[in-house]
């Protein structure tokens, strides 16, 4: 494995003079190509502030940041969405799929937006689904589907583009245990099966154990005595 994503000394603040917070305070981070890494935390720790640092969603106070050699920091605002479209993928606690748009559909949003010839994309899609076990439910709605299927279709989305990098954020949080289970057995195996780099933000340690390594933050700062790696 080859170093993919460096981080060094990583500050941001928020706010400014007397109102001003200290977020992440000096973050020093690499991630390998092909890893599984858990960002875990209390609320407040600087966890999802670095996830979105890491997604090209926020941009740091002060730092700099290589994803896949290239210097994230000195892209301007189209750069770096392209780098975020063409190889980032996201998922998220809440799904954020459309409610009357079918599963397939909801799939090839991001390929829509790439320009993909709909033939392509369609096809792309239903690969993605057929990864996730859900090629047989291409048709339903998002409010036909059970919240465990509702992310299935968004990691799905987040893989029909084959991103490099995929990002979840708290991706079991609005599920029960058996269907959390379920997803992170998915997300499991797209790591080690097509060796997609993850960076899973969670709480919960049971989660965090499918992760072949734990990052803890901690008051803005990397616990390095909480760490885990397997």
């Amino acid at each position: 494995m080859s170093d993919f994503i460096k981080l060094r000394n990583i500050v941001k603040v928020y706010g400014s003079g007397e109102n001003s917070f200290l977020a992440l305070k000096g973050i020093d981070l690499d991630i390998n190509e092909g890893e599984f890494v858990a960002l875990m935390g209390p609320s407040g720790s600087g966890k999802s502030t670095m996830a979105n640092i890491l997604g090209c969603l926020d941009k740091a106070t002060k730092g700099s940041y290589l994803f896949n050699g290239v210097d994230v920091f000195s892209l301007n605002r189209n750069e770096t969405a392209l780098l975020r479209r063409n190889y980032i993928g996201f998922i998220f606690q809440g799904f954020n799929l459309l409610a009357r748009t079918t599963a397939l559909e909801n799939v090839e949003l991001p390929l829509l937006y790439r320009g993909m010839p709909k033939k392509q994309r369609r096809e792309k899609a239903r690969q993605a689904l057929e990864m996730v076990g859900l090629l047989d439910w291409e048709k339903h709605t998002s409010a036909q589907l059970s919240g465990g299927q509702q992310q299935r279709v968004a990691i799905a989305r987040a893989i029909a583009s084959n991103p490099l990098f995929l990002l979840a954020d708290e991706p079991t949080g609005n599920l029960d245990t058996k269907r959390s289970v379920e997803i992170m057995e998915i997300l499991s195996n797209l790591n080690k099966q097509l060796g997609i780099t993850i960076l899973m933000v969670t709480h919960e340690p049971d989660m965090a154990q499918y992760a072949t390594r734990e990052v803890h933050f901690r008051d803005g700062e990397i616990n390095t005595a909480e760490a885990v790696l397997r």
